[in-house]
């Protein structure tokens, strides 16, 4: 008897959840506020402004995008994780939501349990940039390295970020090492090595793109499984001469965990049409950037591969955790 009357106390507590304001017929009661963990004009940035901007326009609200960086992204994600869950707090981020999953070991957050994945919003190259004229491809500048251990440099978008990853990636592939200088963001790390005062960077190409067709930078190869379309004489990483080098930089969005399912299904809803626009798919491309659309389940499952791959490279690299 009394099993049967917890049983329906907790059908009912779920009937009047199910009643709550926040449904996808009732959903967005105001402006939506975007959670960018990394500063303005970074790829991220570029790619949520681009996608946000259109999910305002259908939903008929203004959205707000602000960008939180520090801390190689763990600041804005945990200002969404103490969010009302709502869904009028957003997180937009990256692959380095999966990589400081293990990188950071108290956050503030616990990235597989305190968020709903909703989908990856678009799969961008990372771009190997060194200053002008520094060196004349990947292996000139692995020569570099190898001549004397250590004395290279690379920046990232802070410690822990994909771009730390993505250069600890190509050392190992080199069997060689390099120095890491983490930044507050892409933006400062670009500056830096086009000073020639950083010797290489990780760079996810929207934000590149403008300093390589100006010849700020060099692009000496991209770090995708693919040449990148709108730099198809770069070589990859691998075509380089350097096997297990890939690594994949994608963009998603996220939710708190307790937000009601109707309105995490609305909002999928809304930025997989968003991501179908012909208008916005043009702009990402335009960027460097390819739409990447996922279901629900789909992202959940990536997100949770993303975290065990980024886990073993870690551990490889033997990068120890804040």
């Amino acid at each position: 008897m009394v099993r049967s009357l917890l049983a329906m106390g907790m059908m009912l507590a779920g009937f009047l959840a199910g009643l709550s304001p926040a449904t996808a017929q009732t959903w967005p009661t105001k402006p939506l506020r975007v959670i960018v963990p990394f500063t303005a004009g970074s790829a991220v940035d570029i790619v949520a402004r681009a996608v946000m901007e259109q999910v305002s326009s259908q939903i008929g609200q203004p959205v707000v995008v602000e960008n939180r960086g520090g801390a190689g992204g763990t600041l804005g994600v945990g200002l969404v994780a103490k969010a009302d869950p709502d869904g009028h707090t957003i997180l937009v981020h990256s692959s380095t939501y999966a990589v400081t999953a293990t990188t950071y070991a108290n956050p503030g957050y616990n990235a597989r349990k305190d968020f709903a994945a909703i989908t990856a919003l678009a799969n961008v190259p990372n771009v190997l940039v060194t200053a002008p004229g520094k060196y004349k491809s990947v292996k000139h500048m692995i020569e570099a390295a190898r001549a004397k251990q250590g004395s290279l440099n690379y920046a990232s978008a802070g410690a822990g970020s994909s771009a730390h990853l993505n250069a600890a990636r190509l050392m190992l592939a080199a069997d060689t090492k390099a120095q890491h200088i983490p930044f507050k963001g892409g933006p400062e790390a670009l500056t830096e090595v086009m000073a020639g005062r950083v010797d290489f960077y990780f760079v996810p190409l929207p934000p590149a793109r403008g300093l390589i067709a100006g010849k700020k930078v060099d692009a000496l190869a991209v770090s995708s499984a693919s040449r990148a379309k709108a730099l198809p004489n770069v070589p990859t990483t691998i075509e380089a001469g350097y096997p297990n080098s890939e690594f994949n930089f994608w963009m998603g969005m996220f939710l708190p965990v307790k937000t009601p399912a109707a309105v995490v299904a609305r909002l999928h809803e809304e930025t997989i049409k968003a991501l179908k626009n012909p208008a916005v798919i043009a702009r990402l491309e335009k960027a460097g950037a390819e739409p990447m659309p996922m279901s629900l389940a789909q992202f959940d499952d990536f997100v949770r591969k993303e975290i065990e791959l980024n886990a073993a490279l870690v551990k490889a690299a033997g990068i120890e955790i804040n």
